[in-house]
């Protein structure tokens, strides 16, 4: 067990995201006593039905303390209170969402996940919707790993250490991208949603010498755990990094007319809940002919799941905003589109006028 975080004097935690099974937590957002915020993510573990603090009153523990937890994390961080405090969890939550939830197997020494009985893809962040997990094996170990650049196969498995590692692009789209880019000549494109850069680094290998990338995202901390490999493969200058949210860039950006149909492409793979914010801006800026890549636009299968399915919160939460996206997208006149089952499904639009 590892410490859950070191941070000294937080006082508000904004969101906590029950991701993969009940084994694993992530935390989006910790905000201290200066407001200012900072992202952290952790694998914890249940505690016993026999711990002592279990089914007592909130439980206060120093920051530097390894943390056992369940479902649900609440801190609260009164005046008077140096350190946070921990709301209890009904022991029966616990026991039916761990009967649920596919089992994790201990990620392997080259930094991939084995296999789970749930029939998990070897591929960290996989998001494969291949119901085989040898086909899908089939298709990263003969197509996608032997042709891998150097640089994009040190980044994966470089990213497959950190604790976000669902974020990140798979190595199928990876390809699929990279390859894309070449097809259409892309030159000038744009990207919402970096993470460590996987998908920006296949990017940034697939434009020209002179080819630029305008990269956004909320946490450059991630950006700069890639940055020294995207360095190393020769690409950084073809890179503009900024840190914060996108839209009040674009808002920006479309004022002035002369960025008005001047990308390639652009790729988003950002906050589901802002996707239409992002199109409405976005088709002003890619060019007649261009393309614009949304990605997650099956959401983990849930597009299709019946209003009662057991999904988990965040699924069923973002999910809502996939399916509102996916029905503009399809009566949209300005584009024609195709839906991919590549990774976690990608839609590609193609901006006609």
């Amino acid at each position: 067990m590892v410490n859950f975080f070191t941070m000294k004097n937080v006082c508000h935690l904004s969101r906590c995201i029950h991701l993969e099974n009940p084994d694993f937590m992530i935390i989006t957002r910790i905000k201290n006593r200066h407001g200012t915020s900072s992202l952290y993510c952790k694998n914890l573990t249940y505690p016993g039905p026999d711990a002592k603090w279990f089914n007592q009153t909130p439980y206060s523990f120093p920051f530097t303390d390894p943390v056992r937890t369940g479902l649900f994390l609440h801190y609260i961080n009164h005046p008077s209170a140096p350190t946070p405090r921990q709301v209890p969890i009904n022991p029966s939550t616990i026991r039916k969402e761990k009967e649920k939830a596919p089992k994790i197997i201990p990620m392997a020494n080259n930094g991939e996940k084995n296999q789970t009985e749930a029939g998990r893809h070897q591929e960290v962040g996989h998001k494969s919707l291949l119901q085989s997990d040898a086909l899908y094996q089939y298709i990263l170990e003969t197509s996608v790993y032997p042709r891998e650049p150097e640089p994009m196969k040190e980044l994966r498995e470089l990213t497959a250490k950190h604790p976000w590692n669902i974020m990140t692009t798979s190595a199928d789209e990876g390809q699929f991208l990279n390859m894309l880019l070449k097809l259409i000549n892309a030159k000038n494109t744009m990207e919402i949603g970096v993470y460590t850069g996987y998908s920006l680094l296949a990017t940034a290998l697939a434009l020209p010498e002179d080819g630029k990338i305008l990269a956004m995202d909320i946490n450059r901390e991630n950006y700069e755990l890639g940055l020294p490999v995207i360095k190393k493969a020769g690409v950084d200058h073809k890179i503009e990094f900024r840190e914060g949210p996108a839209l009040p860039v674009l808002d920006e950006m479309v004022k002035d007319e002369k960025n008005h149909g001047s990308y390639d492409f652009i790729f988003v793979d950002a906050d589901k809940d802002n996707y239409l914010n992002y199109h409405k801006r976005l088709i002003e800026l890619v060019k007649v002919g261009g393309l614009i890549g949304y990605d997650n636009t099956l959401w983990n299968g849930s597009v299709v799941a019946p209003p009662d399915a057991p999904l988990r919160k965040y699924v069923r939460y973002y999910r809502d905003f996939v399916l509102e996206l996916n029905k503009a997208l399809a009566v949209d006149p300005r584009i024609e589109i195709c839906m991919l089952p590549v990774g976690d499904g990608i839609t590609l639009c193609r901006r006609i006028k």
